[in-house]
């Protein structure tokens, strides 16, 4: 058996972002080889992954971003609260909503967009949920454009900058000043926020709904 020391040890979990633990042991199965150890993790983490992927993912966090005419909002989901917390799955969230306000809202296809760091957002979103713990999924998301004027952006209890519970997108499409456009914007969508409207007029609820109501 090959002679596992700390440093190796350390040396994987920086290049894997798995656990001390699991570090060890794929190191003893790889009998120290570090390219066999990083196979070792990756396939395990697949399995964990694929695994976890039943489980139910109702808490996580809302992104925003916004750019003149354009804005994108995505959700992604996470087990618990506690993982909404983490560095790794909020520069996720963030990183995947940059994409979105590029691209489109479809999440299928954001799904296979590119990331920063390299590899798609699915392939990133199961090595996150390998490495997490937690199953996580990338539920929805909506990116809307107006030819002149704004779209503003507004985040209820911000975890980080862009991020939080609730996120809300007005589109104004107006002549307006910008400086304007951003404050009425801004309080538009506070208001969104705190009394979360089902639509923009009658015509648009569920006929269902306003019989029950």
């Amino acid at each position: 058996m090959a002679d596992i020391t700390a440093a190796m040890v350390k040396d994987l979990r920086e290049k894997s972002g798995a656990g001390m633990m699991d570090c060890k042991k794929a190191l003893n199965e790889a009998a120290g080889d570090m390219d066999a150890a990083l196979d070792w993790l990756r396939t395990k983490g697949l399995a964990a992954a694929q695994k976890k992927s039943s489980r139910t993912a109702a808490e996580g966090l809302v992104g925003v971003a916004t750019s003149g005419t354009v804005g994108a909002a995505v959700e992604v989901n996470s087990e618990t609260d506690f993982v909404a917390k983490n560095d790794q799955f909020q520069a996720f969230v963030k990183d995947v909503t940059a994409i979105a306000l590029k691209t489109s809202d479809d999440v299928e296809a954001l799904k296979n967009e590119a990331m920063p760091q390299g590899g798609t957002v699915a392939e990133v979103l199961t090595n996150n949920i390998a490495t997490i713990g937690e199953n996580q999924s990338l539920r929805r998301a909506k990116r809307l454009e107006v030819s002149k004027g704004a779209v503003v952006s507004y985040v209820h209890n911000q975890q980080a900058p862009g991020l939080g519970k609730i996120g809300v997108l007005v589109a104004l499409e107006s002549e307006a000043a910008d400086d304007v456009l951003q404050s009425l914007g801004r309080q538009l969508a506070m208001h969104i926020a705190a009394a979360f409207p089902k639509a923009l007029n009658e015509e648009d609820l569920d006929e269902a709904e306003i019989e029950r109501e």
